[in-house]
């Protein structure tokens, strides 16, 4: 099998946030169902990153329509996590609220 390296952001829309995946256009073909890996990311960045700080922060800081970037997954098609490259956003007062 062969990992693929997703990039992963946080979405702000009218009424609320989205994670985004962006799907590389060589993806290993062992990912047959878009949703799977979609949710196998999601749950790599929650395992590494604190949900309610990080969308705390990226909705005081971005705009509607704005994707705030929080880096990169790598993922093998059967879920097994490759690496993780993700950064926290900070709030906007500039705290580093991570442990909370």
């Amino acid at each position: 099998m062969c990992a693929d390296t997703f990039g992963v952001g946080i979405r702000v829309a009218e009424t609320e946030l989205r994670v985004v995946v962006g799907v590389p256009s060589d993806i290993d073909a062992g990912w047959t169902d878009p949703e799977a890996f979609q949710s196998l990311v999601a749950e790599a960045v929650w395992e590494q990153l604190n949900r309610r700080p990080t969308l705390e922060a990226v909705a005081a800081r971005y705009d509607t329509g704005e994707t705030a970037a929080l880096g990169s997954v790598t993922l093998e098609p059967d879920g097994t996590v490759v690496e993780t490259d993700l950064n926290r956003v900070a709030p906007p007062d500039g705290r580093d609220d991570a442990g909370d």
